[in-house]
């Protein structure tokens, strides 16, 4: 089962490009979305030193059926968007994909993380292919269920657990290496060992997860 990264550029037609590339330095976050035959519902947060001009700029789209302001605070303002064009959703509609929340949009661009079969995913790329959306394949990764919740072994689990809750990772440090082993009651290169294998597990499954590779070391 596939887990994929896509990068879509939005319609010309709909609200959130032309928002969206006319503040090119906000965030638009989506929280939850229903998507319906004619019509999509979005609950959107934004922040911007001033959120009102892009608020106002919302509201006089002719897209636009409703636009409430749930609330504001600050240089954030949280507000729910009902829109007569839902073009974006249908190919995603059409392959049976579900879309998971939140995610973002800036700069006329949308990213989505999708987790589907090989076949839906290839049906959602000739939908936008047929509507001529254009779009780019971040990733696809192959998704392990067996590892995709804890990527470490009960062993290395137990050991991780026994060092944090003991204060090995604190900073400072509230236990040593040797007082973890003591613990576990196994050698200190053991505890080495099983603890150096447990961190690089979570490092490896922090990177395919969440590290993004376009970003300059």
């Amino acid at each position: 089962m596939p887990r994929a990264k896509l990068t879509v550029s939005l319609p010309e037609s709909l609200w959130i490009h032309e928002i969206s590339t006319a503040y090119p330095d906000t965030t638009f976050r989506v929280s939850s979305v229903l998507p319906g035959s004619d019509v999509a519902i979005g609950v959107v947060e934004l922040a911007a030193p001033n959120p009102v001009p892009i608020l106002a700029a919302i509201d006089d789209r002719s897209d636009i059926r409703d636009l409430e302001l749930l609330w504001k605070h600050d240089e954030t303002a949280l507000l729910q968007v009902e829109t007569s064009n839902p073009s974006l959703l249908v190919p995603l509609q059409r392959a049976g994909v579900p879309i998971e929340t939140p995610f973002s949009v800036e700069d006329g661009a949308v990213t989505w993380e999708l987790t589907t079969s090989s076949d839906r995913l290839s049906t959602l790329g000739d939908a936008f292919d047929e509507r001529g959306i254009e779009y780019r394949i971040d990733y696809v990764r192959a998704v392990d269920a067996s590892r995709a919740e804890n990527p470490m072994t009960d062993r290395q689990l137990k050991v991780f657990r026994t060092a944090l809750e003991a204060g090995y990772y604190d900073v400072p440090r509230e236990a040593t290496l040797t007082e973890v082993a003591s613990a576990l009651g196994v050698t200190k290169s053991t505890c080495s060992d099983v603890l150096h294998r447990a961190e690089s597990s979570i490092a490896r499954w922090f990177a395919d997860e969440y590290a993004d590779a376009r970003t300059p070391v």
